[in-house]
């Protein structure tokens, strides 16, 4: 499923727009979040991972703004046009579990940076507020998408200046340095070695490239969405490259991996406490967009299935101002239920396998379409899709177990939906 231009956008988007469309969703929770599992994972070896994590999000990118020029309405995976009844119900429900958990995980990226001495209290917090939000409609614009890439491309340029000039590896306050993993009920265990432990890192970033889908819906309205989805990848990659080299250089892996808020605790490092405050503000600005617009495509998606019959049709119910409360508030829910029980590491492990799943099955789709509606080569979309799979295998076994579960359950109950609502 794909995110849907905002209601308020009258005017014909260019290239630049969808271009900023798509950084505002990419630079958010997962540029200030991600690092520490990934590092942990990874060693000194992140930046290749941030690599491989860029170049699938390309393909998949790729394959999801084809999908959506030729069948636009909504669905990344073109329904059952493309492919069969059940594949599409998993792509779906893969889609609604990476969002909750994504939502999660913006949720507790905001506790650590915020509130780092109550974190859980801080994310549930932040869930209940921007549910109640998106309940009542609010919704980001162009306009405000631009404001957005500007405000955070300041904080993160600030915080890569600072990295750069550190030493590497310096002692890291008390309150800045909290074990990811001891926050975790999903840690990311002994896979972390070698080629594997660099996938593993891939598969965790993959989290903070996901905001791309927002550019799909403008694709058909743009003389060049090759151009558009290139840009976009391409400055997220620069960009997340450059703040995992300014890490490494000025905190080392071993502090990367252990800070529950690493780009503050960059800044802290580097004896720039004014800047640690504008980095929290960024950061807090960034995850509430973030869960904002996890809740809206979240909810859109929800409806779509509801349509189908394969969950509740209430869900796809709107409020007087045409919001899909039922589904913010489940999609809320959710999120809040995520943020408790699995915690930053399982929420982030969990957002990522399942959007991986999604993607995989969106690659699949790609490769599908007639020649005629393919603006990149197939073997793009193949790729993607085949490395969406890799990468999901060889996350954290007990987030991938916990993923894998909750989707063979949904797919069960949402198959079962299905049959009884079909006519006859």
């Amino acid at each position: 499923m794909v995110d849907t231009v905002p209601p308020s956008v009258t005017r014909r988007p260019g290239t630049a727009d969808a271009v900023v469309l798509g950084l505002a969703a990419t630079l958010g929770a997962g540029v200030f979040g991600v690092w520490g599992p990934a590092a942990d994972a990874a060693g000194a070896w992140l930046p290749m991972a941030v690599v491989v994590a860029g170049v699938v999000a390309l393909c998949v990118a790729a394959a999801g703004s084809d999908v959506a020029r030729a069948h636009p309405g909504g669905c990344a995976v073109g329904g059952t046009a493309l492919l069969p009844a059940g594949l599409a119900r998993l792509a779906g429900l893969a889609h609604l579990v990476g969002r909750a958990a994504a939502g999660a995980t913006a949720a507790t990226v905001f506790g650590s940076y915020v509130l780092p001495s109550r974190p859980v209290l801080a994310a549930v917090g932040l869930v209940v507020v921007v549910t109640g939000l998106a309940v009542a409609g609010v919704a980001w614009t162009v306009r405000s998408a631009w404001a957005l890439v500007g405000g955070i491309g300041v904080v993160l340029f600030v915080a890569v200046l600072v990295g750069l000039a550190g030493t590497g590896g310096q002692q890291l306050d008390e309150s800045s340095a909290v074990s990811a993993a001891a926050q975790a009920a999903v840690p990311v265990g002994p896979a972390s070695a070698g080629g594997p432990g660099l996938l593993t890192a891939a598969g965790l970033l993959f989290f903070a490239f996901v905001g791309f889908a927002r550019m799909f819906p403008t694709g058909a309205q743009l003389s060049d969405p090759r151009r558009a989805v290139g840009l976009t990848l391409g400055v997220a990659l620069f960009v997340h490259l450059a703040v995992a080299v300014a890490l490494l250089c000025g905190l080392g892996v071993d502090a990367v991996a252990t800070a529950a808020a690493p780009v503050a605790a960059l800044v802290d490092a580097g004896g720039a406490p004014a800047l640690g405050v504008l980095v929290r503000i960024g950061a807090a600005v960034a995850c509430g967009s973030t869960l904002l617009a996890v809740l809206a495509g979240g909810s859109r998606t929800a409806a779509t299935m509801a349509g189908r019959g394969e969950l509740p049709r209430v869900l796809a119910s709107a409020g007087r101002g045409g919001s899909l409360w039922h589904a913010d508030l489940v999609g809320g829910a959710a999120a809040v239920v995520i943020v408790v029980t699995l915690g930053p590491v399982g929420a982030l492990t969990v957002a990522s396998c399942a959007l991986l799943v999604h993607y995989a099955l969106v690659g699949l789709a790609a490769v599908l379409l007639p020649a005629a509606a393919r603006s990149w080569p197939t073997s793009v979309f193949a790729t993607g899709a085949v490395l969406c799979v890799l990468l999901a295998l060889l996350l954290p076994v007990r987030g991938l177990v916990v993923a894998t579960v909750t989707l063979a359950v949904l797919w069960v109950l949402a198959t079962l939906s299905a049959h009884r609502f079909r006519p006859g």
